[in-house]
């Protein structure tokens, strides 16, 4: 191929390319310099430089530092680009000449069949891949690169086979335009490959890729393919079979394509069992003392569904039963191995989960899928270590005393917020049955669990105990329909538990009971609150601080859903044990939890709390006048938080002769130097303002001009949105610490999850203070209205939206009461409500709109409207019913398998839609009770699924 740029040019850049990666920051800064100069004069040519380099260059670091600054060059946005999204940015490919483009694509081509280096060619194969997803993107099919791919699966060289393969994976695309049964024949092709993983695991992510992007009519086509992809797994050694396992995952947990699976699902039920099931070699026969299930060896148990043996290579096949037949996994053969097995172990596992997630009714009639799945949370739940040396669980035996004793004095000894031995703990085991039971309900996991559960509690080892308590806890939340029909049975085995000798069955019997008043709130609260405090007042009193600070923090959720009539017989004993906690001997971490709690028990009991209001008020402020270490930080925050609670449950009366030093005080906390690695300080201080506001009422008014600045300040917030760069890097990568991300065009959009936090809290904290000083916050109505209109359109946080909807019938209170809302403030209102609804798509902030706009409606009166303003909420109804009913109509041509399949998200969006039909509904009778539009409405709800018909089948 004929040189693209002249050789003087070349070594320029060279030089250039060789000072951006070198040591020396002057080279490097100047050398930055150089590329952004030869960018704005001749950023064609620069580009066609680094494609050459990418291809004739020797070294292969010049080589590969080329193709990524190219890649980050050529799509990184203008300046003037109105959007970070790739469909709508303006980049510098869009602005390269025919001829240049032309000329990229061949050298990269050509490249792409000449690069011997394998850690080179993933490179290029991932610059080929953007500079496709841009063609297809802008209608330019890349043909060229689409001839050589289908040619390269059959090349000799399995390099070439994989980066086609990986090139297919990336731009499905690619495959988009050609027959079905062709595109199977490729990818099987790949599949099957003889020589090389790298070139099945390419096929496979192909695979996925290719059925992922396919309309469900080539998808039935393309069904046999799965048996292939699956067909990948049974030789693999643990070392490589996560990455397989992962890649099918990404299909299987997809709603769209999960379905494929159905007529494989007796297979995976013979493959996953020795997976995700500890193989023991001890095959003792009592399950209470070294595991809590007897093995296969020892019970002689056949598979969940019947079949065969469940260890991998029992009888030497495969539990797979596709043709052909394969060897099964190789376990691992020593403790190097150890780790490939628990990581293969957790991707079956999450295979099985994700599995169930996207197609609940799918499993649930498949026999034995659903006890493998709870039987495998529940073992490794079971497994839990204090080192690494301890995380072996139970299978393998009880460790030494001596180990044994030390792990549990340094858990004994450790804060909770910073438990080392938290890295041996079975997280994604507890996860995955929460997740199980969520998705499948308790009338399908309830049985399979309670199989095991009561047994666990019994058990001789306190690991199982301690699995057996968490196991209730955690799938609470996705059965608590079934459970509070059981709950006499459920807190009988609970309540024993307390009196466990071991205090980390005892931690988690407090965790187990504050989990189950969250999940079955009110409920248990009501049902059975002699027995929780029974248990849980002795246990703030446990001689271990670990275990008497977690019951102290269960008291949190017990109190969130109980009545205040109820607690208050208990109210002197809990109050007594809470204040022994606050001895200076105490951790300070310990005293961080009573104060929390005592600041919720304090809320609940409301007036009642006076009689320990002089004993605890003082012991708050002086905290907050002498706690200023570092190590005071969250003892303060969690003080000041108390003492406006206990302000706010005792009145202004009470409150109001220590409110002037109260306030003194967090003043000075705002006004004095701040510690920037102190993040927890502004929002607790923002939000004790509040609570001082809500206990002096209008008294307040006077520190407004305090408190005001920093929330103006924290409601301007705009949200910091980065694009990072899509290649696949180990772990967390530094640049998106803090940022949660989202996958949007195939690009990795991340928002800086701070910012948006410190805006909503913002907007939250003003909703307290606007609507209790009332017509006295006027002096702030202007400022607050110009942050608030526009949090109606704030998209990356719904708490910002809700707030501002609360919050603009508040502020036109306080402008008509003091007489300081002017017509523009009403017509600026009104368009922007308006707008909003008529282009709004989420149904549950659809029904915050309309109430924000009748509530606002109703303060100023409909004869204040303009005549625009009804036509236009007009307009913008009629729109979204016409929306809604394409939207219904669309749900309703599904299947009745679909629905069943999906029917927990039709179910939220069918209510999400019932809210917004009530909301308009109220908006249309306030101008006219007899609306023609409210017929509209009526019909538009007959068109829904009855979801409610689903409840009375169980749960």
């Amino acid at each position: 191929m004929e040189p693209l740029v002249d050789p003087d040019t070349m070594a320029v850049i060279k030089q250039i390319l060789s000072n951006l990666i070198c040591n020396d920051n002057d080279l490097r800064s100047s050398a930055e310099r150089a590329v952004n100069e030869k960018l704005a004069e001749t950023p064609e040519v620069y580009l066609l430089a680094l494609v050459q380099l990418a291809r004739t260059e020797p070294n292969e670091v010049m080589r590969s530092f080329a193709l990524v600054l190219l890649r980050r060059i050529l799509f990184r946005p203008l300046p003037d680009s109105p959007s970070v999204l790739r469909s709508t940015r303006i980049t510098l490919y869009d602005h390269l000449s025919e001829p240049t483009r032309t000329a990229l694509e061949r050298a990269l081509l050509s490249a792409l069949s000449h690069e011997p280096s394998a850690s080179v060619r993933p490179k290029l194969a991932d610059t080929i891949t953007d500079l496709a997803s841009a063609s297809f993107e802008r209608g330019r099919p890349w043909l060229a690169l689409q001839a050589q791919s289908f040619s390269a699966t059959l090349d000799p060289d399995q390099r070439q086979r994989e980066s086609a393969y990986r090139i297919f994976g990336n731009v499905p695309a690619l495959m988009g335009d050609q027959q079905v049964d062709a595109i199977v024949r490729v990818l099987q092709r790949g599949l099957q490959d003889p020589e090389s993983l790298e070139v099945r695991h390419a096929a496979l992510r192909a695979s996925v890729a290719y059925l992922s992007s396919s309309s469900p009519q080539a998808q039935a086509q393309a069904q046999g393919l799965l048996l292939y992809m699956l067909d990948t797994l049974p030789p693999l050694h643990a070392s490589r079979a996560p990455a397989f396992i992962q890649t099918l995952t990404t299909l299987a947990s997809s709603p769209a394509t999960a379905h494929l699976f159905a007529p494989h699902l007796p297979a995976l039920l013979h493959y996953l069992p020795p997976l995700i099931l500890p193989q023991f070699n001890d095959p003792g026969p009592t399950p209470t003392i070294s595991r809590p299930f007897p093995s296969p060896e020892a019970s002689g148990s056949k598979t969940p569904n019947g079949g065969g043996p469940t260890t991998p290579t029992q009888a030497g096949r495969s539990a797979f039963t596709f043709p052909p037949t394969q060897k099964a996994v190789v376990p691992p053969t020593d403790d190097a191995d150890h780790e490939h097995e628990q990581e293969t172990r957790r991707s079956a596992l999450e295979l099985l989960v994700g599995l169930s997630e996207a197609r609940p009714g799918m499993v649930k009639r498949m026999e034995g899928w659903v006890a493998l799945g709870v039987r495998a949370c529940l073992e490794g739940m079971g497994e839990i270590g204090e080192g690494e040396e301890g995380g072996g669980g139970t299978g393998q035996g009880v460790r030494k005393l001596d180990e044994e004793a030390q792990g549990l004095k340094e858990w004994l000894d450790a804060d909770p917020a910073n438990d080392p031995s938290d890295e041996f703990y079975p997280h994604v085991y507890e996860e995955s049955l929460d997740r199980l039971a969520c998705a499948l309900g308790g009338k399908v996991l309830l049985p399979h669990a309670f199989q095991y559960i009561p047994g666990m509690l019994k058990s001789h080892e306190w690991r199982i105990r301690h699995a057996g308590l968490m196991a209730v806890a955690v799938v609470g939340e996705g059965t608590h329909k079934v459970m509070a029909n059981e709950l006499s049975e459920v807190v009988g085995l609970v309540l024993p538990m307390f009196n466990d000798p071991h205090p980390r069955v005892r931690w988690a019997a407090s965790q187990c009971l504050g989990q189950l008043c969250t999940d079955l709130e009110e409920i248990i609260q009501e049902r059975f609150h002699r027995e929780i405090f029974s248990v849980l007042i002795p246990a703030l009193e446990a001689p271990e601080a670990r275990v008497h600070a977690h019951a102290a923090s269960a008291f949190i959720n017990v109190c969130e859903g109980v009545e205040r009539q109820t607690l208050l017989p208990y109210l002197e004993a809990i109050v007594r044990r809470l204040l022994a906690m606050l001895q200076p001997t105490s951790p300070g971490w310990v005293q961080e939890q009573a104060v929390t709690t005592l600041a919720m028990v304090a809320d609940v009991s409301e007036e009642t709390f006076r009689t320990y209001y002089s004993s605890i008020m003082p012991l708050m402020m002086n905290v907050l006048r002498n706690a200023h270490g570092v190590e005071h930080r969250r003892l303060r925050c969690k003080a000041m938080e108390c003492a406006g609670l206990i302000a706010i449950a005792v009145g202004r009366d009470t409150f109001r002769p220590d409110s002037q030093e109260f306030v003194e005080l967090l003043m000075r906390l705002q006004n004095g130097p701040m510690d920037p690695e102190d993040t927890m300080l502004p929002q607790y201080l923002s939000a004790t303002w509040a609570k001082v506001c809500q206990a002096l009422g209008p008294e307040f008014e006077p520190y407004l001009p305090v408190v005001m600045p920093p929330l103006l300040h924290g409601a301007a917030v705009k949200a910091d949105v980065s694009i990072f760069d899509s290649e696949e890097e180990e772990g967390v990568p530094a640049d998106r610490e803090g940022y949660e991300t989202v996958e949007v065009e195939g690009q990795q959009i991340g928002i800086k999850t701070a910012s948006i936090e410190e805006k909503c809290h913002a907007f939250e904290m003003l909703v307290i203070h606007c609507s209790t000083i009332g017509a006295k916050f006027s002096p702030w109505l202007p400022q607050v209205l110009q942050l608030v209109l526009p949090g109606l359109r704030f998209i990356f946080h719904d708490g910002v939206r809700e707030a501002a909807a609360l919050l603009i019938p508040m502020l036109l209170v306080c402008g008509k009461k003091s007489s300081t809302l002017t017509p523009d403030m009403l017509n600026s209102v009104f368009s922007e409500l308006v707008d909003d609804i008529g282009k709004e798509e989420d149904p549950s902030f659809l029904a915050s709109a309309y109430k924000c706009f009748t509530d606002s409606t109703r303060v100023v009166g409909q004869e204040s409207l303009p005549p625009a303003v009804y036509e236009g909420i007009l307009r913008s109804t009629q729109n979204q019913i016409q929306m809604l009913a394409q939207k219904r109509k669309r749900r309703a041509e599904k299947s009745p398998r679909e629905l069943q399949e999906e029917r927990d998200d039709v179910a939220l969006l069918e209510e999400m839609e019932e809210f917004a039909f009530e909301e308009m509904g109220k908006m249309l009778q306030f101008f006219d009770p007899a609306h023609p539009l409210l017929y509209a409405i009526s019909s538009l709800k007959e068109l829904g699924i009855r979801t409610e018909l689903w409840d009375k089948e169980g749960d």
